[in-house]
């Protein structure tokens, strides 16, 4: 199993970023994809989740609701988050992480501890 993060950079406050999340050695349809962020000093705090045994499923936390978006790519090997209208409280590094599909679809699958496995990150920073 291996996630590698991409896309991170240097942006300017009100700018976008869109981050990729490559995975391989699993199915896209067995595992749900998380994207999740942690600042210095600060716990890693889930950002969107996507999963679903049927149809994309999506969860956002509180800092990406109204300006984030996951999704996946049509050969569902990517998982993209798309972020639109950064503030510098938005730097962080980004990390994804998989799961195998659990039964539920709740705010549970934006809690770092439900992740199995997990990326390097990449580094996003927000300019004021």
């Amino acid at each position: 199993v291996q996630l590698v993060e991409s896309g991170g950079g240097l942006v300017r406050a009100g700018g976008s970023l869109r981050l990729s999340c490559a995975f391989s050695g699993f199915t896209y349809a067995d595992r749900g994809i998380g994207w999740f962020r942690q600042a210095p000093g600060k716990e890693r705090e889930g950002v969107a989740y996507i999963g679903s045994r049927r149809f994309d499923e999506t969860l956002y936390g509180e800092p990406a609701k109204g300006r984030f978006s996951i999704s996946v790519d049509q050969g569902k090997t990517t998982v993209f988050l798309q972020m639109n209208n950064l503030v510098p409280e938005d730097t962080a590094v980004y990390y994804c992480g998989g799961v195998d599909l659990p039964s539920y679809m709740d705010e549970d699958l934006l809690d770092y501890s439900a992740m199995e496995y997990w990326g390097k990150g990449t580094q996003v920073t927000v300019s004021s």
